[in-house]
């Protein structure tokens, strides 16, 4: 359990941030005139205008009704003269360190992957060129994601270090800046919806001025996903879902708003919580959970691989309906024994396999030749 637990606390990395990013500028007049947007469709964590002479981005805390969390300029060289109240980079990077597994999906989407020159907590990534660059050197490990290595950070000196923002007031962050780290939030964990997760492709895609391939490719996905959600909408029925387990006490619900509750919607899936306006998560007792779910007819995204684990974990799970029906699945199907998980990484940049895969589920009639990728159905225990 500590591996599987370690791994999906390492989805869920707290780097402890604030946003005061700051760099020394030429003095000179900057355009102020907007030449364009990048177009984003579903995401609300970020925008991207161009000027004449550079691209600004600007980063919004969802969790702070939109607040401005970081501001970007994108310059071709180091002359360009940009505004004063933002970081300003050099594009396009070659070197970038990261801290979080979910950025590979994006990097490796684009093909510049190889552009990755650390990573934090690689012993649990699953993407082949991460893991062997690590064996051999070529990336460097940043230690744990809680409190990456600066010293090695400082030696790295990448372009970018990109990390998502949890808390703020933290004193990582003045260490970062007092070293001349670059960093930059990316805070694709905090959509609420799967597409809008996975438009922050163009985010990233930004510092490697490939904002057309970006939307090439996010336009084939969003497609898929659509058609994925159309296939979902002609079954005749709503499965009602019981999602996650109990652990130590307490059981974590997706809340009515948040991203699960809304790839589980466009499943045809039936929530209990569907109308609940949180985002996150929801701290429920067993009690509670027992009550409305008991009945429930399919059993998502346990943390384990088998009935034996799960029993384990709460020898009262065995209470719920789809124990006795063979209805219940993880997100296990990319899964390796050092508890790297690709629902974590590819996933990300494949909502509309993750889409399909959870319809499969639900409604298996609806794909008869359909193969998951990420998800797996439990084995009943004997």
């Amino acid at each position: 359990m500590n591996t599987k637990i370690r791994a999906t606390a390492v989805f869920l990395f707290a780097l402890l941030l604030i946003t005061s990013c700051g760099s020394n500028r030429k003095s000179g007049n900057t355009d102020n005139s907007v030449k364009d947007t990048v177009k984003i469709k579903y995401a609300k964590g970020f925008d991207i205008s161009s000027y004449e002479h550079y691209k600004k981005i600007t980063v919004y805390n969802l969790s702070e009704q939109g607040r401005t969390q970081q501001t970007i300029y994108l310059a071709d060289n180091k002359d360009v003269a940009t505004p004063d109240d933002g970081l300003k980079i050099v594009v396009p990077i070659g070197k970038i360190a990261v801290a979080s597994v979910t950025y590979y999906g994006f990097l490796a989407a684009l093909g510049e992957l190889e552009t990755v020159k650390g990573v934090c907590s690689p012993d649990i990534a699953y993407n082949r060129y991460i893991t062997d660059g690590y064996k051999s050197g070529a990336i460097a490990n940043l230690g744990d994601s809680f409190s990456p290595d600066l010293e090695k950070l400082v030696v790295l000196h990448p372009d970018i270090f990109m990390l998502p923002s949890y808390q703020q007031q933290d004193e990582m962050i003045k260490r970062l800046q007092n070293a001349g780290i670059p960093f930059v939030f990316n805070n694709e964990w905090m959509e609420t919806s799967p597409l809008a997760r996975t438009e922050w492709i163009k985010f990233v895609a930004a510092f490697y001025n490939k904002s057309a391939e970006a939307d090439s490719i996010f336009d084939q996905i969003e497609s898929r996903y659509l058609e994925a959600k159309k296939t979902a909408a002609s079954a005749t029925d709503k499965p009602t879902v019981l999602m996650n387990a109990n652990f130590k006490g307490t059981w974590y619900m997706p809340g009515g708003k948040s991203y699960v509750a809304n790839l589980v919607a466009d499943a045809g899936g039936d929530y209990f919580y569907k109308n609940d306006t949180t985002v996150g998560s929801l701290a429920l007792s067993f009690e509670t959970v027992l009550k409305n779910f008991n009945s429930a007819d399919v059993w998502l995204n346990v943390p384990v691989g088998s009935m034996a684990e799960l029993l384990a974990m709460e020898q009262r799970h065995n209470l719920f309906k789809p124990t006795k029906t063979g209805n219940v699945f993880s997100f296990m199907g990319r899964y390796l024994p050092s508890s790297a998980n690709d629902y974590w990484e590819t996933a990300l940049v494949e909502p509309d396999v993750v889409l399909k895969d959870i319809i499969w589920a639900l409604h298996p009639s609806l794909l008869p030749d359909y193969k998951p990728v990420y998800i797996q159905k439990v084995a009943i225990s004997k």
